[in-house]
Order: structure tokens, then C-alpha cells, then sequence
């Protein structure tokens, strides 16, 4: 399968490549395809290190979303507005897109969670989207940086939601694919939100009691 990875520089775009580019092709969008361009040779380069060929390369936003059967939005929510409507809505007709966003923002040194009015950034991001788009919200309560760390083993729970039964089951047999990551079904994507809000959650856990990176176990 084709991946292609929005904002694919990033922390999450670069881990989520260097987890997955030895079963899938990853292709790394950025507005600026130079910098895309060697965030794959990195990737290759590190994975080659450890004896595992990564098929992952880089190129524009719009030309990540063109190639990808599946395509994941990796931005600040910010971002995400200003990037989508620079790419031909046709690069996304009738794929799976995945949204690991958390709408936040820092206030009295506290992270909170800041929803636009749709109520998560996943129903903002569909009404971005054209309809026969299968939009699934997954990975959103990974520490970003625990991505690229491949000596750690990231056995957290990951909570999807979707209106499409069919994409939910793909992402979740994704999620199955990365290190050992339990995906569970958290319903459709009225649901969205309370996941979105569990990420500032567990930063300000994570700050308040001097800990590092923590994610989501449920057992």
C-alpha cells in the first residue's frame, strides 16, 4: 500500500515512515519538497543501519496526497486549512484520509484543548475534505517524539474513530502493524473530540509530575 504523509517532516510523519516504510510505500509531502526529500534519505539511511530496507521518498504536499491509497494529515491544526486548500481536492476522492490532529493551544503554562467550532478537528477536517472521503482519527495520543525512538517499543492503546466501518477496520489493521499498538474502535466521529482532548490531557499530566512522553494504555 501507498502512503502518503501531509506534513510529513514532522515528528509524527517521520516516525510513523520509519515504523512502516519496510511493508508500506511511505511518500513524505512538505511545502517545501527539498526538505521532504531529505527527511526520506534520513529515514532510509537510519533504517538501513539496522539492516531494514525502507521504501519511503519525498516530494510536495499535493503530490503525497496524489500517490497515497491512504493519506495521513500530520500538522499542527493550524495548519491544516492554509495546506488542504492548496492541494487539488481530487487527490483525495475516495480515500481513507487519517487525521492524528489535536486542536490546543498553551495558556498559564497549561495545554488546552481548543476545538473549532464543529467540535473536533476531525469534523472540521472532513467539511474540508470532498464527501467521498472515508476521514478516520487515529495515533492521537502518541507522544510524537516516541515515533522515531525505534528501540521503544510503543505498546499504547489507539483509540479510532470513523463513520465508515470499512476505513476504521483498515486503520486499526494498520495501527496492528506498528511495534505493538492496540487499536480499539472509539465509535463514529461525533466521538472524536473526547480523543483529541486526552493529548493536552496527558502533556499536562505528563509536565505537572516531571515525566516524559507519555501515551495511553487501557486495559
Amino acid at each position: 500500500m501507498k502512503i502518503g504523509i501531509i506534513g510529513g517532516t514532522g515528528d509524527i510523519g517521520e516516525g510513523l515512515a520509519l515504523r512502516v516504510s519496510d511493508k508500506h510505500e511511505i511518500i513524505l509531502g512538505s511545502r517545501d519538497p527539498a526538505k521532504a526529500v531529505e527527511s526520506a534519505d534520513k529515514i532510509k539511511n537510519t533504517l538501513k543501519e539496522r539492516g531494514i530496507d525502507g521504501n519511503c521518498r519525498g516530494t510536495t504536499n499535493e503530490d503525497a496526497a496524489k500517490a497515497g491509497d491512504m493519506v495521513v494529515i500530520s500538522l499542527p491544526f493550524q495548519h491544516v486549512a492554509p495546506t488542504l486548500a492548496g492541494i487539488n481536492p481530487d487527490c483525495f476522492k475516495d480515500k481513507i484520509v487519517i487525521s492524528p490532529v489535536n486542536p490546543m493551544v498553551r495558556k498559564n503554562g497549561c495545554f488546552l484543548y481548543c476545538p473549532p467550532d464543529e467540535g473536533s478537528a476531525a469534523l472540521a477536517i472532513k467539511k474540508m475534505l470532498p464527501e467521498s472521503c472515508k476521514l478516520v482519527t487515529a495515533f492521537n495520543n502518541i507522544a510524537a517524539r516516541k515515533w522515531s525512538m525505534l528501540d521503544c517499543v510503543l505498546d499504547y492503546t489507539v483509540a479510532v474513530t470513523s463513520d465508515d466501518t470499512d476505513a476504521k477496520m483498515q486503520v486499526m489493521a494498520l495501527a496492528q502493524q506498528i511495534s505493538k499498538l492496540q487499536p480499539v474502535d472509539a465509535g463514529g466521529l461525533e466521538l472524536a473530540g473526547i480523543v483529541e482532548s486526552l493529548t493536552p490531557l496527558t502533556i499536562n499530566i505528563a509536565q505537572n509530575n516531571k515525566l516524559k512522553d507519555l501515551s495511553i494504555y487501557m486495559r
